[in-house]
């Protein structure tokens, strides 16, 4: 597994394809800390079962023909918001187009679930 091709192509796409239970699902994401960190829930998008697996099957695309660049099986942690402050920064900050930008992150904690799919190394 090629951890710089994981790393380019997510950092170039924001979306990204993971498998769960009910078959694939595309989610947006960000590329931070060497880690994929996305959220759930709480007015987001849904992603069920995600937040309980300990692992998942994620594909990156290529953002120019959405070729497949890579598949690899990352692992899953729940994501301490308050105590991974950077992280949701930068989540929030790819967050295009919320209703409530002023007190996204509020909601996040009240409500979604911030995950963080680490490649293998």
């Amino acid at each position: 597994m090629s951890a710089p091709l994981i790393e380019e192509g997510a950092k170039k796409s924001g979306v990204l394809w993971v498998t769960l239970a009910a078959g694939p699902r595309l989610a947006w994401h960000v590329w931070h800390a060497g880690a994929i960190y996305l959220v759930t829930g709480g007015g987001e998008q849904e992603l069920p079962g995600l937040a309980e697996a300990s692992r998942v099957e994620v594909t990156l695309r290529s953002k120019d023909n959405g070729a497949e660049l890579v598949r690899f099986t990352a692992s899953v942690e729940v994501v301490d918001q308050s105590g991974s402050p950077e992280a949701v920064a930068a989540l929030a900050k790819e967050r295009l187009n919320a209703p409530d930008a002023a007190t996204l992150t509020d909601r996040w904690a009240a409500g979604a679930v911030i995950l963080r799919l680490t490649p293998p190394a």
